[in-house]
Parts: C-alpha cells; sequence; structure tokens
C-alpha cells in the first residue's frame, strides 16, 4: 500500500522485538516452543524483520534463557532474524548458532545504562566496540539502537543534547544493516 506525502519516506522497515523485549518483561518464562511459534507467525503476517531473543546472560533476564534452544527452531525462517548481544560472550553464543545479524543497544541516560546494562552510558560504548567489530569481521549485519532518547522511566526527562551525543561517541556505531 502506498500512502503519498510530503516528505515522507517511499518505504520503511519495522524492526519487530517483541518476541525479545515484549517477552523479556513477563513475570514467567515463556515456553521455548511457544516463543517460536510467536515468531514464527509474526513472520507469517508479513513481517521482515523479526529480533528473535537475545544471547544475554540468564541471571540478568531468565525468561532468554532459552536463547540456545529457541534461535534453531526458527534461524531458517525467510526473514530477518537479528538477535541482541550485550557482548563478546553474547556474540560468541549468536555465532555458535549461525546467527547472521545482532543488534547491540546502548542508552541514551545514564540511568536507564546502570539500570539495564550496569554501566555507564560511556563504559557500555567501550563494551561494544570490540563486539561489532567482530561481529563485522564475522561477516554479520549490525544494527545499533539507542534506547531512552524521548524518555527515560528513571528520569523526568531526556536531554536531547546527552541522547544525540551518545552515538556519535563511538566510531563502531556505523552499523551494517
Amino acid at each position: 500500500m502506498t500512502v503519498p506525502g510530503a516528505g515522507l519516506p517511499a518505504r520503511v522497515r519495522i524492526h519487530e522485538v517483541g518476541a525479545r523485549d515484549g517477552l523479556q518483561n513477563e513475570k514467567t518464562a515463556v515456553p521455548t516452543g511457544v516463543k517460536a511459534e510467536f515468531v514464527r507467525r509474526l513472520a507469517a503476517a508479513g513481517l521482515s524483520t523479526v529480533e528473535a531473543t537475545s544471547f544475554v546472560h540468564p541471571k540478568w533476564v531468565p525468561q532468554l534463557a532459552d536463547a540456545e534452544d529457541l534461535f534453531p527452531l526458527v534461524r531458517d525462517l525467510p526473514v530477518r532474524l537479528p538477535v541482541l548481544v550485550p557482548n563478546e560472550r553474547g556474540l560468541d553464543r549468536a555465532l555458535a548458532l549461525g546467527a547472521r545479524e545482532i543488534a547491540v543497544f546502548a542508552s541514551a541516560t545514564e540511568s536507564f545504562a546502570k539500570a539495564n546494562l550496569n554501566r555507564t552510558v560511556d563504559e557500555s560504548l567501550a563494551l561494544f566496540a570490540p563486539t561489532v567489530i567482530r561481529a563485522i569481521e564475522a561477516g554479520l549485519k549490525v544494527r545499533g539502537y539507542l534506547s531512552m532518547c524521548f524518555g527515560d522511566p528513571g528520569r523526568a526527562r531526556s536531554r536531547s543534547s546527552r541522547s544525540s551525543g551518545s552515538p556519535r561517541r563511538s566510531p563502531t556505531w556505523a552499523a551494517t544493516s
């Protein structure tokens, strides 16, 4: 469907993150088979990019502890299936399963960085640099995204100068996807 409009792009790409971001917030873990069916249905609905899971340490996000079991169940779908990797250990796990695309994220605010990455913004950017470089060297597509650009539940308001400065501080934010 085409919706004409001055100044609007001809097309957009939706990066669906519900299978990762949505399910990681559930109080209890969703069974692996149910997650796989969810990813399949998102793909069948016409989404071309579905962030399947995260290779984060199970201690921090127990709801995604099944990443090694889930990814092989969906990796052959005819859609882009990036996986979130927070560090080089996560990248190693993703590479071992044949992931072809990863995502890394940073925070625009110190409070979110501390709460979700247990690091400052600068420390998290430094942590991602070797991960991104290795992923690119391995031939993976890399997408970097910035969380909390327009608001942070841990703060009253995000400052746009801080938000816009975060990715500029790291040359590895030249993502490939």
